[in-house]
């Protein structure tokens, strides 16, 4: 239990961090696409190369992928907006992967495929090497917002500024897109495709709520997402039939719903003022 909970933890704090980040640049939705958009590339790769972990994932990050250059194909030759596009992208994504899981599990032992926890995560089935992999990919995903952080930053406060001091700021948005596409995939095993975007965002969105400055926000999200990791992972662990991934939603929630009432109530801060 050990091993999971500090791979959980690593998880819950950098998906606060990139959630803060998505959070800032309005993609919100984008994750949430993110995240449906992987079942059909789980289901296709489990089609052709079996119960593999590396094929599943490797699936689901290519799927990912693709959903977003099929929003852009959208936003970019029709005139329909990036929220119309997200939501038709989603809708397509994920309908089309509960089909194909339906067929693999009326197919022969499709009922043994394990693929619905990559739905709603089971965290208690990571094995040790799954962890290691778990925790290397975060580590490394924190070291790459870290040593991009001020142009990060930049690319969501002042575009038209970082396109002006000649940031590449059409490679760093791609760059953070594929990091939370990342970051989800990641998720999959642990809190599931359904749930892996309440992960990344409600502790940024609790974070917003605590603080004005990026720095600081940044660091309560990492610190809220590790809260509400480790806190599902304890829980499961004392409560044996409590699902790690819903718990580490509603920890989540509920660190929000603290933020949300020291804000407006504390701090006195009318609703229609904003940070």
């Amino acid at each position: 239990m050990f091993l999971v909970l500090v791979g959980l933890t690593l998880l819950g704090a950098t998906s606060g961090v990139l959630g803060a980040f998505a959070l800032l640049r309005r993609k919100a939705l984008l994750s949430d696409t993110f995240a449906h958009a992987t079942l059909p590339g789980v289901c296709l790769a489990y089609l052709l190369g079996g119960k593999q972990m590396g094929w599943l994932l490797a699936g689901a990050f290519i799927s990912s992928l693709l959903s977003v250059g099929w929003v852009s194909v959208i936003t970019h030759r029709t005139r329909l907006k990036e929220d119309a596009a997200l939501a038709l992208t989603l809708s397509v994504f994920f309908g089309f992967g509960m089909v194909l899981l339906t067929g693999i599990q009326r197919w022969g032992d499709g009922y043994q495929s394990g693929l619905d926890r990559f739905l709603f995560g089971q965290a208690a089935a990571l094995l040790p090497h799954e962890v290691g992999y778990l925790a290397t990919a975060c580590l490394l995903i924190l070291l790459v917002v870290g040593a991009l952080f001020k142009e990060f930053t930049l690319m969501c406060f002042d575009r038209d500024y970082a396109l002006a001091i000649g940031l590449p700021v059409r490679w760093l948005d791609a760059l953070l897109m594929g990091l939370i596409a990342l970051m989800v995939v990641l998720g999959l095993q642990s809190a599931g495709a359904l749930l892996m975007v309440a992960l990344m965002i409600t502790p940024a969105a609790a974070a917003r709520l605590c603080t004005h400055r990026l720095s600081l926000m940044i660091w309560l999200a990492a610190l809220f997402g590790m809260l509400s990791a480790a806190g599902g992972v304890l829980m499961s662990a004392l409560y044996g039939r409590l699902p790690t991934g819903p718990v580490m939603v509603l920890i989540a929630s509920a660190l929000f719903a603290v933020a949300f009432l020291f804000r407006y109530t504390v701090r006195g801060e009318r609703r229609w003022q904003r940070p």
